[in-house]
């Protein structure tokens, strides 16, 4: 098929009428019996991925095409009834397929580790084993539909495209392996970027184990100012220039430049979006390019009850908690702690948490306890006092003045990438 790359002529973004023009465009000669669609889950409601699975479910259902639907869930717990319903509409419950990322994988070779020695500057000198999701490799399936979001990431640098594969219905090797090659090449030199060490090793496996595979990547560019999802850009193809042309893009839309360190940033999180501290530090994660040395992070997290999405991450964070960088590497490093070993991914998310002593990280929490908090290595606070003062209902996104003090608001920290406009240009 050719390339489809649509790109909004205002600020309010596609209309649905004009994204749903282009995803029937991408089906048009394909003769098909079996179609895969490899959404987002919950955690990216904000991507457009709903309403773009909802239309490929439709029409490929009304031309008796078999549609499953295997949400890229990564590491993640499985969509409930009513989130599916929330994100996907009439599409119905019983085509969602749940991946699992210890079990339900298969190797398709592996990235080697001069490759993995030339692209990190020599940190990181092991072959990393790229594994997805059986069904990917499923020779019944005449297409492989992945939609998602293309947006500034932690570990990637831009989200999206070959990571919805080796990550999303990706296997505990890569997904380990990936994160913890991101934590040591450092996050702050990879996010808001194409071409990073991660980039390259996913763009390996796309090359060399799924080349042969139909997939067609429909990725999405998309800010909600308000909860409103704006589509700026849709960019359909086969091959990498599609995200070529998505992170152009993303990379004026998402990624917010502040005139000088932030002092105080209020950050909230919509407790139907995260209920754990392994999805909320991205309140962490793409702020702290725009924090002040001695500045104060300020995290509003009604639904946080956990710190773990599954129970063997949430043991490992509450046992090693947020300390640092050289901290969680010298844990690492000890041979009595295998289980953080065998968890790189867990390693990685530790390191991405802490600040390491630059500034202050504050949770105001409700569902679980300031003391379990405090354990963990941040600051804790009670969410309805907080609130009081910082009231998410009556602040504006960016610079507000609360008692004589400015602060930074921000109402959805995945929806984009915070920088110090200074130190950037130093």
């Amino acid at each position: 098929m050719k390339d489809i790359y649509l790109t909004a002529s205002s600020e309010t973004g596609l209309t649905q009428e004009e994204i749903r023009s282009a995803l029937i465009a991408s089906l048009e000669g394909r003769e098909l019996k079996k179609a895969l669609i490899l959404p987002p889950d919950f955690t990216r409601f904000h991507s457009g991925a709903g309403y773009i699975t909802n239309v490929y479910y439709h029409a490929l259902a009304d031309r008796g095409v078999q549609v499953d639907i295997l949400p890229a869930l990564g590491t993640h717990v499985p969509m409930t009834g009513a989130q599916w319903e929330a994100m996907f509409g009439d599409v119905p419950f019983d085509r969602m397929l749940v991946h699992n990322w210890r079990t339900d994988v298969v190797k398709l070779g592996e990235i080697p580790a001069s490759f993995i020695r030339d692209i990190t500057e020599g940190l990181w000198n092991e072959s990393v084993s790229a594994e997805v999701n059986r069904l990917v490799m499923d020779e019944s399936y005449d297409l492989i539909i992945s939609p998602g979001q293309v947006v500034p990431h932690e570990v990637i640098g831009m989200a999206n495209h070959a990571k919805n594969l080796f990550v999303g219905v990706g296997g505990s090797e890569m997904i380990n392996r990936s994160h913890m090659i991101g934590a040591v090449y450092g996050m702050e030199r990879m996010m808001g970027k194409d071409h990073t060490p991660v980039r390259r090793m996913f763009d390996y496996g796309m090359e060399h184990f799924l080349n042969e595979r139909p997939i067609m990547f429909v990725l999405t560019v998309t800010t909600a100012p308000g909860g409103r999802i704006q589509t700026h850009g849709l960019f359909i193809g086969e091959g990498r220039e599609c995200l070529s042309q998505a992170v152009k893009l993303a990379q004026q839309k998402n990624i917010d430049f502040v005139e000088h360190g932030l002092k105080k940033c209020v950050v909230y999180l919509d407790p139907e979006e995260f209920q754990s501290t392994w999805l909320g530090n991205k309140a962490v994660y793409r702020t702290r390019m725009a924090m002040a040395d001695g500045g104060e992070l300020i995290i509003l997290a009604p639904g946080v009850e956990r710190f773990g999405e599954d129970d063997k991450v949430d043991r490992l964070i509450r046992k090693y908690g947020y300390k640092g960088r050289l901290n969680t590497l010298e844990e690492f490093k000890k041979p009595e702690n295998e289980d953080l070993r065998e968890n790189m991914g867990a390693a990685a998310h530790l390191i991405h948490g802490s600040s390491d002593g630059r500034f202050s990280i504050t949770y105001a929490v409700k569902k679980i306890t300031k003391e379990e908090i405090a354990s963990v290595g941040f600051l804790a606070a009670d969410y309805d006092e907080t609130v009081k003062k910082y009231d998410p209902e009556k602040l504006q996104y960016g610079y507000n003045e609360v008692d004589g003090e400015e602060i930074y608001f921000i109402p959805n920290p995945a929806l984009g990438l915070w920088i110090n406009r200074e130190k950037f240009e130093e």
